[in-house]
C-alpha cells in the first residue's frame, strides 16, 4: 500500500524571517542582543577614540606617567622630602635603603642608613673611605613633618608624602655642589621646567592653528605669501636666534620677566611646523562636500571655519600638542644647562644639569646626573601619549 502521507521539511532560518508576519525583524529577539548589536552606532567620537586607546598599552603607560607627573608638579612641597634650598654636605652620595631594623628582622617601612667615613682607608690612595654608617639607622615613613610649605600658595602645611620620623635629612639621590638634596630640588624643578612646556606648547597650538586654517581656507595670494613666511621662520637657524635673545637680558632681571621673555622667544619660532600641518588639513577638509554646501547656502567664513573645519582639524592639533611638550622639555634643559633659560633662586631640570659641566665631577660624582632621569621619564611619558593617541585618532 503505498504511503500518501506528505513529508514537509521544515522552513529554513532564514525562510522563517521571510516568511514571519510584518513588524521588526528583531522584535524575538532579547533586548540585550539588540542593544549590544546596535548600540556602537550611537557611540559618539570621543567614545570610539577612548575605546581604541585603551588597547595601546603604551598609551595607557604614557597616561598614567603624565597623570602623576602633573600630581607630583602640583602638590610638589608635599611629594618632596627635604627643604630644596635647605645645604648639608656637598657632593653627599646616595643614602642607603633597607627594609631590616637595626635587629636584622625585616620592616615594612624602610630605613635609612646614611654614607659617612668607614675609619678605613685606601690601601693605594691612602684617602678615607665611605660607606653607610650601619650604627646610626634613620627611620622613615608615609606622612611625616617637615619643613613649612603652602599648598596653592594659601593653605600652610608641614606635611610630607614621605620623610623621616625623627627630622634627620634625608638623600635618596644624593646632594648637589652646594649640599643640596637632588630628589627634593627634581621634584620642586618640575613645576618650571612643565609650566614653560605647557605654556610654549599652548602659545604655538593657538598661533600655528590659527594661521593654519586660515591660510588653507582663504588661499589664492594670501596663502602664496604666508606660506614663504613660514618657510622663512622654518629654515632660520633657531639656536644661534635662542641665544642671542635670551642674552640680551640683564643679569639682574627679575625671574619671572626672564622665563616670560624665554617663553615667548620659544612660542615665536614653534609655531610654524603646526601651521604647515594644519593648512594641508585644511586644504583637503574645504573641498568636502559638507563644507562646499555650507558655502552654497550662505554661511559665514567664521561660521565655516569654527562649526566644520576646526573640529576635524582638533584631533591631528591634541596628537601634535602631546608630541611637542618634550620636545620643549628637551629644549628647556639644553638651554637651561647653558645658562640661557631659567636664573637661581627658581629650579628647573635644566638649571639643575649645569653642575654636569666638567668629567671630573661626573667622573668623581656620577649621582650629578640623576636630573636626567626625569627629563626622560617626562619624555617618555609624552611621547608613549601621543604614539597611542595618534593610533587612535587615525581610524576617525
Amino acid at each position: 500500500m503505498t504511503d500518501t502521507r506528505t513529508h514537509q521539511t521544515p522552513p529554513l532560518p532564514s525562510d522563517a524571517g521571510i516568511n514571519a508576519a510584518p513588524g521588526p525583524v528583531v522584535a524575538d529577539k532579547p533586548e540585550a542582543v539588540v542593544s549590544a548589536r546596535f548600540a556602537q552606532g550611537n557611540e559618539g567620537y570621543a567614545t570610539l577614540v577612548w575605546r581604541r586607546f585603551k588597547r595601546s598599552s603604551m598609551g595607557m603607560i604614557g597616561l598614567v606617567l603624565v597623570v602623576s607627573l602633573f600630581v607630583v608638579a602640583v602638590f610638589a612641597d608635599f611629594f618632596a622630602p627635604m627643604d630644596p634650598k635647605r645645604a648639608e654636605l656637598p657632593f653627599a652620595p646616595p643614602d642607603m635603603i633597607s627594609f631590616q631594623d637595626p635587629q636584622g628582622n625585616f620592616s615594612l617601612l624602610p630605613y635609612v642608613y646614611p654614607i659617612g667615613e668607614t675609619g678605613e682607608f685606601d690601601p693605594i690612595t691612602f684617602q678615607p673611605l665611605t660607606g653607610p654608617v650601619m650604627d646610626d639607622p634613620t627611620p622613615t615613613g608615609f606622612f611625616v613633618e617637615g619643613y613649612p610649605y603652602r599648598i596653592f600658595w594659601v593653605i600652610p602645611s608641614n606635611i610630607h608624602f614621605f620623610g623621616t620620623t625623627d627630622g634627620r635629612p634625608i638623600h635618596l639621590l644624593g646632594t648637589d655642589k652646594f649640599g643640596r638634596d637632588i630628589l627634593s630640588r627634581g621634584i620642586v624643578g618640575s613645576r618650571i621646567s612643565l609650566m614653560i612646556a605647557l605654556a610654549v606648547v599652548a602659545l604655538t597650538t593657538v598661533i600655528g592653528a590659527l594661521v593654519g586654517i586660515t591660510s588653507g581656507y582663504i588661499g589664492g595670494a594670501f596663502d602664496s605669501w604666508l606660506q614663504r613666511f613660514v618657510e622663512f621662520v622654518l629654515a632660520f637657524p633657531q639656536l644661534p636666534l635662542y641665544l642671542a635673545l635670551t642674552s640680551l637680558i640683564p643679569v639682574t632681571a627679575p625671574s619671572n620677566v626672564f622665563i616670560a621673555f624665554v617663553i615667548g622667544v620659544m612660542a615665536v619660532l614653534g609655531w610654524a611646523q603646526l601651521a604647515r600641518e594644519v593648512r594641508s588639513k585644511t586644504l583637503s577638509l574645504a573641498r568636502i562636500e559638507y563644507v562646499r554646501a555650507a558655502i552654497a547656502v550662505g554661511s559665514s567664513d567664521m561660521r565655516i571655519i569654527t562649526r566644520h573645519i576646526l573640529p576635524n582639524v582638533m584631533s591631528h592639533v591634541i596628537v601634535a600638542v602631546t608630541l611637542a611638550i618634550p620636545s620643549v622639555v628637551l629644549l628647556e634643559s639644553f638651554l637651561g644647562f647653558l645658562g640661557f633659560a631659567v636664573k637661581p633662586p627658581l629650579i628647573s631640570w635644566g638649571l639643575m644639569l649645569q653642575d654636569t659641566g666638567t668629567f671630573s665631577v661626573i667622573g668623581s660624582y656620577p649621582w650629578i646626573l640623576t636630573p636626567v632621569m626625569f627629563v626622560l621619564i617626562t619624555v617618555f611619558a609624552f611621547n608613549a601619549l601621543g604614539d597611542g593617541l595618534r593610533d587612535a585618532v587615525d581610524p576617525y
